[in-house]
């Protein structure tokens, strides 16, 4: 027939006209009447089946082409600001979507759903544009479980902690996981309260008992961005070192790094000296050199936005989840051996009482003579330096020691709070099994670092505040009344003592820390106090820091994994007027609330990862008994933790004896109803490990002994009290029945 199109004809008219695209469309286009039809119709199919065309109900569209309203799923910003989306209609390669925001729209946030009406477009690194509609609901729940392989799809139990609820996996969203794979998944469709409730596979992520399984679990559940985007990276490796221009020449000053043996970046660097001011008799001049992380890292550049949206490193025993990409972090921005590199510095002076009398803030060139550990330097302090710190001793290590002992006299005037809360160490094999668990030592080398990063921080914050420019305060405000209330109760249960009807100051604290030292409480008294701590956080205004009895306090000295310090870093280049990189961040506020956040999460994944890694190193120890301490009560139960490895157990509440005990929130103890014994904080405990599960991190611990003594056994019937005759039994059987009754549901 003569005016029948072509092929080409045809997918080049769907293309034009997505919204056209059923057969009356196509054939009103062509003007296609009476038995031409029949032809159209034998094309679009030959069309359907060489994989030109897929069809959907009464429409045609090209393969793999989306309908021009779609429901799309919001995956978040790339480098540049821009929103993305993906069809939540599955796919094998699912299509970037940019999305075009008009006034008015709401703000979406990763994991939202939203109709959008859809426009191809070519030439771009995206293949649609997409304008709202409507926003269809919040982000679906995330599981990350552990996928069985069933009949028909599988299902995939939570590895959360006290998380026994299991969801169905239906056969075309396994996503090609394999039994017994960890993976990530998300809620589809509404709960339900019958049955189990549904879910898709989103991504595979391999063996759970592999060596790297641990963190990447913390990793995906808590949200850590863990791999740079391709620009990102692109950036970084196009860096280039800093020459000396107009900076300070600060590179025959022998500035040395110490830092822990397995440290890859190196952000911080010291040099001392007794002050040749015949005014300052036995006073000290201490210089601290910071990595220029702000000339690399440019306000609004892709970097930029890239470590904003981490906010912080993240670190685990077997990997680190860096800020900035490796040939910053680990290059251009670490203050390696013997290479020049660029800093932002202090030159801070002291007195002999450890007062500081006066400090000076530069941008420099530098080059360190040496990356030292702190043990060496521990080493050569006490009399047995090896052959790197031996020609150091005297010129560069002797004299930081010394300017260390008048800091130490200032730090005892002020006061700040003497926590004694050790850090664990895991130490694995490469395989990535844990072969033990030990606590850090604290040196003086620690501390003597420490020092002098905290006095440059102080000098960061009171220059600014001086200069009248913005920055991001470190800030830890006073414990909360209720807070202090209850942890007088606990002091005073422990028959020590802490001041009362006055302004709590953290001496007060440390004359209770020091009451309890060498005591049975001490551990109790001194994970009470730092339960009664608010948490620090970063903000644009300045209510002091309590913790370390400070009233102006800013982090400056670790911008390669802080992105607070480099908002500082560009506050100083801001005020000093030392280059066009300064601060130009106009929301400190939301800046200070968003990374107070990532901090948080980094914490808690660390946390997580630790309790994991714990729980594996304990695993073939079931059955082993052990002694602890309780370290915290609730209604479920109590925990304990453990000498030595310093885990943390839980002992169920029904396992404790065979009588009720009722739970005192305010006292934080249980009390026996019959026996009349009662449990608190910082009881002496024998346990034996009942449950170690690895993938959870929990453990599972059996009571056998309290203060030396065995609980005493008076009947009943446990954590729900007595339930005598008939109606024991009633309950039962329909405890029973319907067991029975799910079982068949599941199944």
């Amino acid at each position: 027939m003569k005016n029948l199109p072509t092929k080409a004809d045809i997918l080049s008219f769907i293309e034009d006209n997505p919204t056209k695209t059923n057969k009356r469309d196509i054939a009103r286009a062509f003007g296609i009447k009476g038995a031409a039809r029949i032809d159209l119709k034998r094309m679009l199919k030959e069309l359907q089946d060489e994989g030109h065309l897929d069809k959907r109900r009464k429409t045609y569209r090209e393969d793999g082409a989306l309908p021009p309203v779609s429901v799309c799923r919001v995956t978040g910003v790339d480098a540049d600001g821009d929103l993305f989306l993906e069809p939540v209609e599955p796919g094998d390669t699912p299509p970037r979507v940019l999305f075009i925001a008009k006034d008015g729209d709401p703000a979406l946030a990763e994991g939202d759903r939203v109709l959008c009406r859809l426009t191809k477009v070519s030439g771009e690194d995206h293949a649609y544009e997409a304008r709202l509609i409507r926003r269809i609901g919040t982000g679906p729940a995330k599981i990350l479980g552990i996928y069985r392989k069933g009949a028909e799809g599988g299902r995939v139990t939570p590895i959360d902690k006290g998380d026994d609820k299991e969801w169905r996996v239906p056969p075309g969203a396994v996503s090609g996981a394999l039994d017994g794979e960890l993976v990530e998944a998300e809620q589809t469709g509404p709960k339900s309260r019958m049955g189990l409730p549904q879910a898709r596979i989103v991504a595979r992520l391999g063996d759970p008992a592999g060596p790297r399984a641990v963190s990447l679990i913390a990793i995906h559940q808590h949200g850590i961005p863990d791999e740079f985007p391709d620009d990102v990276i692109a950036e970084a490796e196009n860096a280039k070192p800093v020459k000396l221009g107009k900076r300070e020449d600060l590179r025959e000053l022998p500035l040395i790094t110490i830092d822990p043996s397995d440290a890859r970046d190196h952000d911080d660097a010291c040099y001392a000296h007794a002050d040749d001011d015949p005014k300052n008799k036995g006073g000290h001049v201490v210089w601290v050199a910071i990595a220029d992380v702000a000339h690399y890292v440019r306000p609004g550049s892709k970097l930029d936005r890239e470590a904003r949206k981490r906010g912080n490193s993240t670190y685990f025993p077997d990997r680190v989840v860096p800020m900035l990409p490796e040939a910053l972090s680990g290059d251009l921005c670490s203050l390696h051996e013997g290479v020049e590199r660029a800093c932002v510095a202090v030159r801070m002076v002291l007195d002999a009482n450890g007062n500081k009398l006066s400090h000076r803030f530069t941008r420099g060139l530098m080059k360190s003579p040496a990356a030292l550990n702190y043990e060496e330097v521990q080493a050569g302090q006490d009399g047995d330096p090896n052959d790197k710190v031996a020609p150091l001793m005297e010129s560069v290590i002797a004299p930081l020691f010394a300017a260390y002992d008048v800091l130490r006299l200032a730090r005892h005037r002020r006061q700040p709070l003497e926590l004694d809360l050790p850090e664990r160490k895991i130490a694995m094999d490469e395989a990535g099994k844990v072969i033990s668990v030990a606590f850090r030592e604290r040196l003086d080398a620690h501390k003597l670092i420490e020092e002098f990063m905290v006095l440059a921080n102080v000098c960061a914050a009171e220059e600014l505040k001086a200069r009248n420019t913005p920055l991001l305060y470190r800030v830890h405000e006073e414990p909360s009344p209720e807070k202090l209330d209850a942890l007088r109760e606990i002091v005073q249960a422990s028959g020590l003592t802490l001041a009362k009807g006055q302004v709590l100051q953290t001496r007060h604290l440390n004359q209770l820390l020091a009451q309890a030292e060498g005591t049975d409480q001490a551990e109790l008294i001194n994970i009470s106090a730092l339960r009664s701590m608010t948490q620090a956080y970063y903000g644009p205004q300045n209510f002091g820091h309590f913790g370390l009895a400070l009233k102006d306090y800013a982090h400056f000295t670790s911008p390669i994994r802080r992105y607070a310090d480099l908002i500082v870093h560009r506050a100083l280049i801001s005020a000093h007027n030392w280059g066009d990189d300064g601060l130009v961040d106009d929301d400190l506020k939301q800046t200070g609330e968003h990374i107070s956040m990532t901090e948080r999460r980094s914490m808690v994944a660390e946390r997580d990862t630790t309790d994991r890694y714990l729980a594996a190193f304990l695993a073939d120890r079931v059955g082993t008994e052990m002694e602890g301490r309780v370290s915290g009560i609730a209604k479920f139960g109590l925990f304990v933790r453990l000498d030595g490895s310093g885990a943390d157990g839980l002992i169920p509440i029904g396992t404790l004896g065979r009588e009720y005990f009722a739970y005192d929130r305010d006292a934080q103890t249980l009390r026996g109803e019959k026996s009349g014994v009662v449990i608190g904080l910082g009881a002496r405990v024998l346990v034996r490990l009942a449950e170690a599960t690895p993938i959870t991190g929990g453990l599972v611990l059996e009571l056998l002994e309290l203060d030396g003594k065995p609980l005493p056994q008076t009947g009943g019937q446990g954590r729900r009290g007595p339930t005598q005759g008939r109606k024991a039994g009633k309950y039962k059987a329909k405890s029973a029945k319907l067991k029975k009754k799910l079982k068949r549901k599941r199944g």
